[in-house]
This record gives structure tokens, C-alpha cells and sequence, in this order.
């Protein structure tokens, strides 16, 4: 969905930074895009949201090259992986999906308030209605009570979570910047890789594609967030058919954990406290 939101931007005459752990993928991914779009405007960077390193180095490259950032896209994310740990010590799922985004984001922020109607925006999961916080073992150290659809979970829930409460952020602060979110509902992408066997998944692909959408579509909630001139703060977006599994982008409404401003808050100080990113 990375790849078709860049394309999208990119055809309509968008400044567009392609972010990416593999620069070789970077380019061969921007290198498609321009058989399309030959004018595309298309910078590609490296950035491994796996570690905190890699993205103080992207930040810091993006602040002195650039004067304004019109739309922030956290659209990095994995699925359901084995139990494993970012550089930094974080379970791999919750490190790269929200503590990640998070770093990148606050190293970001005074790009944003340079920049007037300024966006950002997380992609959640319908996951997060089975995610659930825990304070005491957010990161299930040492892999105490992991299971790949629970740091899963987790994870989609601190997105939506960290959404709110940098939109509330923003507005204590006067700040000219809107925090989004939006979920893809079940599309065809390469984040079902550990969802079961790989021969398993051959089997089943066939019917698996009657029943997702394709990634062009599932991009369009996120595409929505990040340019609908009618969008609002706190705005949370995803398909229109039934469940929420694919569709065109409209309005739509977490569970209501994903609400709780008592989690919101003390996950942004946790965040705070790991990443050592402090929001000013």
C-alpha cells in the first residue's frame, strides 16, 4: 500500500519521499513508477523504523534538505511475525508499528508547524478491536505471553491511540497540523507472509483474492486521510463494505479502547520514555 499511495501522490504532481528500509527495493519500486508517471518527482531514503539510529539520521537528513512536510504518511508496518526484537531492544511488531512511527514523527514536528494545514497520518488495522494494553508488559519481555496476533493487535491499537492524543497534542498547542488515521481493511499485500505456512498460503491464495481487495484499493483510506480538503482532526478512516473489509474510503469508528484517554497518555509517556523523542 506504500507502494500505491507513492504512486498515487506521484501522479498528481506530488514532491514524494519514498522511505524505505532496502534502497535497492526504493528504487525499483520509484523505477516502476516513472514507466508510469515519467515526470514523477521521487526521492527515495533509507529509514529502518526498527531502529532509532536509522531514524534520527532520516530526520535530521529531511530537516536540513526541506522547508516544508504537507503530509507525513506512517504507513510502515509487519504482521504477525515470530517473537523478535528491534535494534533497541522493543518486540518487533509494537517497535517498528508504533514506537517507530512515533520517533519518526516527533523528529519531524517542527517540519510539521513550519508547514500550515499540515497531516499526519497512522494506518491502524481492523486488529486493534482485539488489541489490549497492558502497562505491565507492553512490550512481552523476554517474550512473556507473546502471540503474533496479539503484539499484532497491540500494535494497531497504540496507532490508533497515538492518533488521538497527538491530535490533542496539536490543539493544546495551537499547532496548524491535523493527526489522522485510516485502515486498509483486508487487502493483498506482502504483511500476510507470516500469517500461516507458505505452502499453506499457496493453497488457499486463489480464494484468499476473491475475498481481499487489491492493494490499490486498499490504499485509498490512507490516501483519503491525507488529502481530503474535508477531513478533520481525529478523523479515522476505512472501507465502505460490509465489515469494513474492503471498499471505498469513508468515516469510520474504533472500538471504543482505542478511545481511552487514560491509555492514550501514558502509552505517549512510555513512548516518550524509550524512544527518548520528546515532544515539545
Amino acid at each position: 500500500m506504500g507502494y500505491e499511495s507513492v504512486k498515487a501522490f506521484a501522479g498528481k504532481g506530488a514532491k514524494v519521499i519514498l522511505a524505505c528500509r532496502s534502497i535497492a527495493k526504493g528504487e525499483q519500486a520509484k523505477n516502476q513508477i516513472l514507466e508510469i508517471y515519467p515526470t514523477a518527482d521521487i526521492t527515495v531514503m533509507g529509514l529502518d523504523l526498527m531502529d532509532l539510529t536509522s531514524i534520527r539520521i532520516f530526520a535530521e537528513k529531511i530537516n536540513q534538505s526541506y522547508t516544508r512536510l504537507d503530509v507525513l504518511l506512517n504507513n510502515a508496518g509487519i504482521m504477525m511475525g515470530p517473537y523478535r526484537l528491534t535494534k533497541d531492544g522493543f518486540e518487533n511488531q509494537i517497535g517498528t508499528n508504533h514506537l517507530g512511527h512515533f520517533a519518526l514523527t516527533g523528529l519531524l514536528l517542527d517540519l510539521l508547524k513550519k508547514t500550515p494545514k499540515s497531516r499526519v497520518v497512522n494506518v491502524s488495522s481492523m486488529a486493534h478491536k482485539s488489541g489490549v494494553m497492558d502497562f505491565n508488559n507492553l512490550l512481552f519481555e523476554k517474550g512473556a505471553g507473546y502471540s503474533p496476533m496479539k503484539a499484532y493487535g497491540r500494535s494497531k491499537l497504540c496507532n490508533l491511540l497515538f492518533t488521538y492524543e497527538l491530535q490533542r497534542f496539536f490543539e493544546s498547542k495551537k499547532i496548524d497540523c491535523m493527526a489522522m488515521a485510516a485502515h486498509p481493511g483486508v487487502s493483498d499485500t506482502n504483511l500476510f507472509n507470516h500469517a500461516a505456512p507458505e505452502w499453506l498460503l499457496k493453497i488457499f491464495r486463489p480464494l484468499l483474492l476473491l475475498m481481499f481487495q487489491p492493494a490499490d484499493m486498499g490504499a485509498l483510506p490512507e490516501l483519503r486521510a491525507s488529502v481530503d480538503p474535508t477531513a478533520k482532526g481525529g478523523d479515522y478512516f476505512g472501507p465502505n463494505g460490509k465489515n469494513e473489509i474492503k471498499g471505498y474510503p469513508v468515516l469510520v469508528k474504533p472500538k471504543q479502547t482505542a478511545l481511552d484517554k487514560s491509555n492514550a497518555r501514558k502509552l505517549w509517556e512510555v513512548s516518550e520514555k524509550l524512544t527518548s523523542v520528546i515532544y515539545k
